[in-house]
Parts: structure tokens; sequence; C-alpha cells
């Protein structure tokens, strides 16, 4: 396709062209274990982006974007619906790296650094300005609050109406979450009602 068919073809057209990119990207496939499979979900008209770490190996098998316990916690603080979570017309979700990055010793190995740079900004140009973008986990914090790079994870979440509207920092909801939250309990308080708050403004 050229680029005057792609622009003729309007915003659908760019889409379709960026999802199919994405979905035959292989730019880091010799480092990753488990070959490449992007996962990603995204519209123009989605509202409420939520940028991850990198699907786990459930994820990686289904092709769906927080298809495990973490995913099914996130819902629950966002307060959607599994039909509105996996809206792209709602809700955009990419993350940190597209791909499974296989196991280290303790867990998952981190995002692979190449997608972020390669991809991001051009999902980011598809989206409304007006959008919330949930940043969940170090990681997506670290690339886009880079003003409190020196703060703990539970800083920045317990600061999240310094970022606000525009964005909103969260933990990753992994089994781990629970130790944490009960530990600072003013994230269930205080966070999660002004996070699901946010989310209606936008969909409603």
């Amino acid at each position: 396709m050229t680029d005057l068919e792609v622009i003729s073809s309007g915003m659908g057209g760019v889409e379709s062209v960026l999802r199919a990119e994405i979905a035959t990207c292989t730019y880091c496939a010799a480092d990753l274990p488990a070959g490449p499979g992007p996962v990603v979900q995204f519209s123009s008209a989605a509202r409420i982006l939520i940028i991850g770490q990198a699907p786990g190996s459930r994820v990686r098998a289904s092709g769906i974007p927080w298809d495990d316990p973490s995913g099914d916690r996130l819902r629950e603080w966002t307060g959607l619906s599994k039909r509105d979570f996996y809206d792209p017309a709602k809700v955009a979700m990419m993350a940190m790296g597209f791909c499974y990055p296989g196991k280290g010793q303790n867990g998952d190995l981190p995002p692979r650094a190449e997608c972020a740079p390669r991809w991001h900004e051009r999902i980011l140009a598809l989206l409304p300005a007006d959008r919330l973008t949930l940043l969940v986990g170090a990681y997506a914090q670290a690339r886009y609050l880079p003003q409190a790079a020196d703060a703990s994870l539970t800083a920045r979440v317990q600061a999240f109406r310094s970022f606000g509207p525009a964005f909103l920092p969260l933990p990753h909801p992994s089994w781990r979450s629970a130790i944490w939250t009960k530990r600072n309990p003013w994230f269930e308080s205080e966070v999660l009602p002004a996070l699901r708050e946010a989310v209606r403004e936008r969909l409603f």
C-alpha cells in the first residue's frame, strides 16, 4: 500500500496498516525464547490507554491482553466490565514490550527495550488527546513519568493526583499486589475511587 492509499483510506486504514506491521514484527525474534507474538489492542476512538509491562506466558498463548489473574484484578480496580475492557473503541492496551520475553530466574524477564521506541509514538498519535493513560508498573512509569524517576513506585502511586488528569500510575496487579495493598491501605481508600471516577468520565 502506498502512502497516498493509506492517507486516502482514512484513520481506519492507518490503524489497519499499523496493526499489520505490529503483528508481523520480528525485530527481536532472535532474543525471544517463545518467538514473536505481539499482543496489543487500540483504535482511534479509545479514550483510555493501559500501558503495562509485557505479556506473560498465558497471554502469549491466547493473544488477548491481560488474559490472566492480573487482568482480572486490573478490571476490578478500574470498575470496567470485561465487555468494555476488551472493546478497542473504549480501551487501548499496549505494553512496554509487546511480546512475551521469556522466563528468568525470578519470574518473567524484563520487557524488551526495542518495543516502546519502535511502536509507542505511532500508536499514541492515533489516540484522542484527552485520553486517560494508566501506567501499570515501574517500567511504564519510568518512561512516561521521568519527573518522578527517583521516586519509588509506592511514592509515585501515592502522589497520583500530581500526574493527572492525563496519567495515573498503578502498581502491577500481580498476586504480589495483595501484599502491597495491605501495607498501603490508602490505595483502596483513595486511589481506586479516583481511578474509577476517571475511567467513568472517559467512557460515559
